[in-house]
């Protein structure tokens, strides 16, 4: 069988140019075309070409996207750190476990006040977090606010602005001597803590099982290193009594600077100072008492308004200074260490009419015979 042979048709151009009309030694190598051809190319060369263009075109602004990204991750980081992320965050989802507060847990008269301005015209400071590990946030500022905008919810349940607070979130890292002085700090500048409250955190900070100092009056110098000397002096003064008393007074927080320091010398100078405060208070029932009654207690053991007026004209005594000697009844001298155990550190603190042992652990589920059995072996030791 014969194969058909195709044949194509091909168009040459009509006129041929004349010899005269070329040009001397012009000539077109093999696969090279005229600019005129360039322009007939194909639509797969067009398409491919434009698809090059196309992913050079994409990568230049993936990677302009990409850069812009991590600028904005670099300053989310920075502004994070410096606290000024703030969000809306449940009440439920704050909690109070990293720093023992600057305040105690006795009924805030204020806080009516500052309910008041919240209801009014919304909460201008925010409180401060720092995110946990498990989703929720901690504390570190703005405990008061806090416990008004969760009077404000159980008083309005059904509001749904004070379900949530506003709050700056700080990012994880600080150590816990930062997140102390942050708070001690921030109630400096609102000149409403007082001695008693500074001289409590100051106890607290020491019996933290967190923290390297187990002295009071280091962790005066630690916390309140931006006051003046003779501040920290008086702080240290109330750290004499406070320790003590602290559960006996109901008002605590309301004791004048020079009562306080008139206190402090009575305690160091004469015996049964301690005693005597406590049994006078007890004959006015912490119920009824009110705090004209408490603080009249107080002078009236420690000699009146003169002894006041004597107390301030005092210079300040240098840390550890007008400490008595030990065994005397106005040595308020501590002895305390930290030792680790298998249930994690243990802090023990010992001083005048005390013994103290503090760590992460519940002494009441221990049995009470066990309990008290080994109790009168260390006291059996220590005859």
């Amino acid at each position: 069988m014969s194969k058909k042979r195709r044949v194509f048709d091909i168009d040459l151009p009509d006129d041929e140019p004349a010899p005269e009309t070329k040009s001397v030694g012009e000539t077109f190598p093999a696969g090279k075309v005229s600019n005129n051809e360039t322009k007939r190319r194909g639509p797969m060369a067009t398409a491919i070409n434009e698809t090059a263009e196309s992913v050079q075109d994409r990568t230049v602004l993936e990677q302009k996207i990409r850069a812009e990204n991590d600028a904005l991750a670099h300053e989310h980081v920075r502004m994070k750190r410096m606290g000024l992320m703030t969000d809306l965050i449940p009440l439920d989802d704050i909690v109070i476990y990293k720093l023992s507060r600057d305040r105690d847990q006795k009924p805030d008269y204020e806080l009516r006040e500052l309910k008041t301005s919240i209801a009014d015209v919304g909460l201008s400071n925010p409180i401060r977090v720092e995110p946990r590990e498990d989703g929720k946030f901690e504390l570190i500022q703005g405990f008061r606010r806090l416990s008004a905008f969760k009077e404000l919810r159980d008083e309005n349940p059904d509001v749904e602005a004070y379900q949530t607070i506003p709050a700056a979130i700080f990012a994880q890292g600080e150590t816990l001597e930062t997140l102390y002085r942050r708070m001690v700090d921030e109630n400096l500048v609102r000149k409403d803590i007082s001695y008693a409250e500074m001289a409590k955190l100051a106890i607290t900070y020491s019996e933290d099982l967190e923290t390297e100092i187990s002295d009071p009056d280091k962790a005066v110098g630690v916390l309140f290193k931006s006051t003046s000397y003779q501040k920290r002096s008086y702080i240290r003064s109330f750290i004499k009594f406070i320790d003590i008393l602290w559960k006996d007074l109901k008002f605590a927080e309301e004791i004048p600077r020079a009562l306080g320091l008139a206190i402090a010398h009575a305690v160091e100078e004469i015996p049964g100072t301690i005693t005597a405060i406590q049994s006078e208070l007890r004959e006015h029932p912490w119920e009824s008492r009110g705090i004209p009654e408490e603080l009249e207690v107080l002078r009236r053991v420690v000699g009146g308004e003169g002894a006041e007026a004597k107390a301030t004209k005092r210079k300040p005594a240098k840390p550890g200074a007008g400490i008595a000697p030990a065994g005397s009844p106005a040595s308020k001298a501590k002895t305390s260490f930290q030792m680790r155990r298998r249930q994690g550190q243990a802090k023990c603190v010992a001083g005048a009419g005390r013994l103290e042992i503090r760590m992460d652990r519940d002494f009441s589920a221990i049995d009470r015979r066990r309990l008290e059995m080994a109790v009168q072996s260390l006291l059996d030791y220590l005859d």
